[in-house]
């Protein structure tokens, strides 16, 4: 048996059953991985004695035969995630020390599996970033290298302390969201595998909210069949979510290593931007012959409006943001910093409380949301994101199974290497993945390959509404191709 932090979801459960190890003793050795991974910063809370707690509870449940789909996993949850009686900051100074009195949907499904949970983990503030720089805990570390160098590159962003939590084997898998990118975008920097599933497939409830029109729950995890495995624990019907839609959960795990024989996969002409690298080109047509030779059929198709749903995106998160950020005045809830009168109160509670970045989409929104320009901005951003849409439904009629494109338009880059780069240039990283937010679709992220400089490299597949079976059946065979899961250097 390999050491019980190189056990996968499946090996673990194995193990389990089988008596090879418990809960228990598969809680500590994750405790203790925590503790010695401190410098990669993905943790902003540990909570071991909660893990211990819930793990001594699994070998109860393992010993009666009780043991649910999630038994005695140890995983981490992004900050987030409300969690009863756990703090939960979004890892912004405005919230404070709010400790919740209740629990996410996602998070207390998974808790009912029998989910060990072993701490809260870094974020972009408010999930706002595509390198997890905003937060105020500061930056998580990626695990990985650029060959012969010791710079340390980012995780990703927003749920980047997730995704180098799973890489570096702090945890055997995390909750994350992604409103534009944000679990594909830094599971492809870590080498993980990250699905965000269709719009309304998780609830949303108990979610610290960026964009509600786009935000959604899904995990990562370090190969397809446990990022399978952790999905068919997230997603169900949440009647507190209006959002949330009441339809069976399919056994994800049963389509991994399904036959892709007949299936439609395409690829989009638009997807070939300017300047992109030439491996991540050659990527692309790795992961295309890969599903070729799996039976699958390739085939040309066009994403028309693609071009605009940057643009559009970074209007209707701003307004959205802007919206759901209103309630944090200094008055219910976080943090307060007085002034004379009510209103100076607001200002300087905000205004300490919020980073750069999310002041930056504050204002953003409300400008675009404002007498004058609601209709020239806003109205506008919501039609192309109707076109954007109708591009995905009419290849799907055409009978696409599924689009086949880069996840990023690089490899990570290092940490503050971009500190004197445009918003709009860091806002470029979610090229390839806002439109599957616009379009309320499936993608997922699945590792495929090495950069020159020895970083991982990721595709990521598009899928139709609700057919997130598609997505793992196809992307195990990406998976495959590239040599099965990756893992770094041990970096302790």
């Amino acid at each position: 048996m390999s050491g019980p932090l190189d056990l996968t979801f499946a090996e673990a459960r194995k193990a389990m059953k089988a008596g090879e190890i418990s809960p228990s003793e598969l809680t500590r050795a994750y405790v203790e991985a925590a503790e010695q991974g401190r410098g990669l910063n993905a943790y902003v809370l540990e909570t071991p004695e909660i893990a211990l707690v819930r793990a001594k509870a699994s070998d109860d449940r393992m010993v009666k035969g009780e043991a649910g789909a999630l038994e005695g996993l140890p995983l981490g949850v992004k900050d987030l995630f409300c969690t009863t009686g756990v703090r939960t900051t979004a890892c912004s100074k405005i919230l404070g020390d709010f400790t919740p009195p209740y629990e996410s949907h996602v998070t207390d499904l998974m808790r009912r599996a029998g989910a060990v949970m072993l701490g809260k983990l870094n974020n972009d503030e408010f999930a706002m970033g595509s390198a997890n720089e905003t937060s105020c805990f500061g930056p998580p570390v990626n695990p990985w290298r650029r060959s012969g160098s010791d710079a340390k590159m980012v995780a990703g962003g927003s749920s980047g302390g997730s995704a180098a939590a799973v890489a570096a084997k702090l945890c055997l898998g995390a909750t994350a969201t992604d409103t534009g990118g944000s679990i594909r975008q830094p599971a492809a920097f870590t080498g993980t595998v990250g699905i965000k599933p269709t719009y309304g497939r998780c609830s949303r409830w108990g979610i610290v909210a960026f964009a509600s029109s786009l935000d959604q729950a899904g995990p990562i995890a370090r190969d397809v069949r446990d990022a399978a495995i952790m999905l068919g624990a997230m997603a169900g019907h949440d009647p507190r979510d209006s959002t949330s839609v009441d339809r069976a959960v399919p056994d994800y795990e049963a389509a991994v290593g399904r036959s892709v024989k007949g299936l439609r996969i395409g690829l989009p002409r638009e997807y070939r931007v300017d300047g992109m690298p030439a491996e991540i080109d050659a990527l692309w047509t790795r992961g295309a012959e890969a599903l070729k030779a799996a039976g699958a059929e390739i085939v040309d198709i066009s994403l028309p409006h693609t071009k605009y749903a940057l643009p559009a995106y970074y209007i209707v998160a701003p307004a959205e943001a802007s919206s759901n950020l209103a309630r944090y005045d200094g008055v219910r809830y976080g943090a307060r910093v007085p002034g004379r009168d009510i209103t100076e109160m607001y200002e300087n509670t905000r205004a300490a409380g919020f980073g750069p970045e999310v002041r930056r989409r504050i204002m953003i929104g409300a400008y675009v949301l404002s007498a004058g320009y609601y209709d020239a901005y806003y109205v506008r951003a919501q039609q192309v994101r109707t076109l954007i849409k109708r591009d995905f439904e009419t290849v799907f009629a055409d009978g696409v199974d599924a689009i086949l494109t880069p996840a990023t338009p690089s490899a990570a880059f290092g940490i503050g290497e971009k500190a004197d780069a445009s918003p709009v240039e860091m806002y470029l990283n979610d090229v390839f993945t806002v439109t599957v937010n616009m379009a309320g679709l499936p993608g997922i992220a699945v590792p495929a390959g090495l950069s020159s400089e020895g970083l991982p490299l990721a595709l990521q597949l598009v899928g139709r509404p609700f057919d997130e079976e598609t997505l793992f059946a196809a992307g195990s065979v990406i998976e495959q191709a590239a040599g099965g899961p990756i893992s770094p250097e041990r970096w302790w």
